[in-house]
């Protein structure tokens, strides 16, 4: 079908009028941004993979009764939210190993919803977004938040959106929309450091920050006590998903590597690729040329206050990375470097 000329307007004169092609185009745009969106919902790269998709359904289906009285991007987070807050009914939140209690010693447990994280370092969609606002802190502190405060919280505050088309957005009043917001304001201050209430944009890491991955990188592949020693603060907390153990402190940390990294008992050799996840600095683990974790770091002043390593080989996918540790590559800003 030959394109309508006018822009948004024709397109979605000729979607409604059945051409998919044209629908394509219109959500085509909006794909990347409703899928970092739906990850904030939802905590889960997959199912917001999987939601976005829902939403273009939806929409899809919608199309008809769409008579442009918002936008259509406003329009497209008006269904994606609400697609995200129907699967939350059934879903529990998504946790970090630290929020379940003091740690445990048991094997994987993939019956519990863990925390995912984003690749970032790829995804032009993600250019413009906040570092503060994608960052794992930040995703677990508003998993504790209730489905429709998270909304309220990620449409004001994160995206900046006013109170009255929030509260259209949400079919709800402007003076429910701004009191679900303080009480979700409140529950984040007493999830994360008062410092790091004030989201500050920042697309990528810094250069400090890449320094200390690359020597966290070469500490690891060296199995470098001291090194790795010299990286860590002394409250670093580190966490190994599935897995439920967590280590708080500077000597527990080193303790559980010393056992891994004995010379006389050696759980084999490590290379490693960096990448960059959640707008912060991470790198892929492979043992002995096989995927083993991805690991994202938390820097603040030269060392590492947090390191999450996803243990579970999953989410190499997500990432684009192969089972097996491609010879003679590093990756850079994401992409294969030789």
């Amino acid at each position: 079908m030959e394109r309508v000329p006018g822009g948004e307007d024709g397109l979605v004169a000729q979607a409604r009028g059945g051409d998919e092609g044209a629908f394509a185009e219109l959500v085509e745009r909006h794909r990347g941004e409703l899928r970092v969106h739906c990850y904030r919902m939802l905590g889960s790269f997959e199912e917001a993979e999987d939601l976005v998709q829902e939403t273009l359904l939806r929409a899809w289906k919608g199309l008809p009764a769409f008579e442009g009285r918002s936008s259509l991007r406003s329009w497209l987070y008006r269904i994606a939210t609400n697609a995200c807050l129907d699967a939350l009914e059934a879903r529990e939140r998504r946790v970090l190993p630290y929020e379940l209690g003091p740690p445990e010693t048991d094997g994987p447990r993939m019956d519990i919803p863990w925390l995912q994280p984003y690749p970032t370092g790829n995804d032009p969609a993600t250019a413009a977004v906040s570092r503060e606002t994608i960052e794992l802190a930040f995703l677990a502190a508003i998993q504790h938040l209730p489905p429709r405060q998270r909304a309220v919280l990620i449409l004001r505050d994160v995206l900046g959106w006013p109170s009255r088309q929030t509260a259209a957005l949400l079919d709800g009043t402007q003076a429910s929309v701004n009191s679900a917001l303080q009480r979700a304001r409140a529950t984040l201050r007493q999830r994360l450091p008062g410092h790091r209430l004030d989201w500050a944009a920042r697309s990528h890491p810094t250069d400090e920050e890449r320094a200390v991955l690359r020597r966290y990188m070469d500490a690891v592949e060296r199995a470098d006590l001291a090194a790795m020693a010299d990286l860590l603060a002394e409250e670093v907390r580190a966490t190994m998903p599935p897995y439920p153990t967590w280590f708080l402190g500077r000597q527990a940390v080193l303790g559980s590597l010393r056992a891994s990294w004995d010379p006389a008992h050696p759980i084999g050799r490590f290379t490693m690729l960096p990448l960059e996840a959640n707008r912060q600095p991470a790198a892929a683990a492979y043992l002995d040329g096989r995927a083993f974790a991805i690991a994202v770091l938390g820097v603040e002043g030269g060392r590492i206050t947090e390191l999450t390593a996803f243990h579970d080989v999953r989410v190499f996918e997500a990432f684009g990375l192969p089972m097996t540790f491609p010879p003679d590559a590093r990756l850079e800003g994401g992409r294969p470097r030789r």
